[in-house]
């Protein structure tokens, strides 16, 4: 995702890469990488105008950190945060930078997510599976997009029981059912199904390039620079 972001930074006419944080140092298009012990040095030389960040939940919350110290909006697609590290972000953020935050930064997933959020509204009676499905290296699970999902159904439908997998006799009560698949290269499929009697309908979405990610952080990254310092979502960049 760094390559790929920096890659359609460098390539943009109305946007400069002055550089990338990572574990080790080394060069992105020509410009300086440093090790992230040396990232508030880095943010003061430079000082960007946004700090992207795709990394892992650890690394993130000092990133975040670190962005906030040197004034320095964010834009944020790490996923697998702890409750305490969300309060922590929100706590860093708020009031002090402005931060676009999402678990993903799809245009078709943000619409997605809010088809999803009406069909819940109409369709609270029925059964509801949450099924989604990334590459064998994914480190977490469920996925992000799929705990917005889950989040949303709680938003319109109240907090139901999560069952995720299921195996033995099980019988199915009033729970929302959770499924995770990990193989291959699999960029990023996510499905709700609301099931009724003598009907489903299914909603999805399916990922067939990381560019779409990357291409949707750039767009918020052009979005929060000199926004109010809060934590904002995609639908805002998108107006949706």
């Amino acid at each position: 995702m760094g390559t790929m972001i920096g890659r359609i930074v460098n390539e943009a006419p109305d946007l400069e890469l002055v550089g990338g944080i990572d574990v080790q140092e080394g060069t992105l298009f020509g410009t300086e990488v440093v090790p992230s012990a040396r990232i508030d040095e880095f943010l003061q030389a430079k000082r960007p105008d946004v700090l992207i960040d795709f990394t892992v939940a650890a690394a993130a919350v000092e990133n975040i950190k670190a962005a906030a110290r040197n004034n320095v909006a964010l834009v944020v697609g790490t996923t697998g945060f702890s409750p305490e590290q969300r309060d922590v972000i929100r706590g860093t953020v708020e009031g002090h930078v402005p931060a676009v935050i999402s678990s993903n930064f799809s245009v078709g997933v943000n619409i997605f997510w809010k088809l999803v959020r009406e069909a819940a509204r109409q369709l609270g009676d029925y059964d509801i599976e949450v099924t989604e499905a990334h590459h064998r290296y994914k480190k977490d699970a469920p996925s992000g997009t799929a705990k917005t999902i889950l989040e949303i159904l709680d938003q319109e439908l109240g907090n139901r029981e999560k069952v995720y997998g299921r195996v033995g006799e099980t019988e199915r009560k009033g729970e929302i059912g959770v499924h995770a698949i990990r193989g291959g290269d699999i960029v990023g499929d996510h499905a709700v199904l609301f099931a009724g009697n003598f009907e489903c309908i299914e909603i999805s979405h399916r990922a067939y390039d990381r560019a779409i990610f990357a291409q949707g952080a750039v767009r918020a990254a052009r979005w929060v620079a000199g926004r109010e310092p809060r934590i904002y979502t995609m639908q805002e960049v998108l107006g949706i």
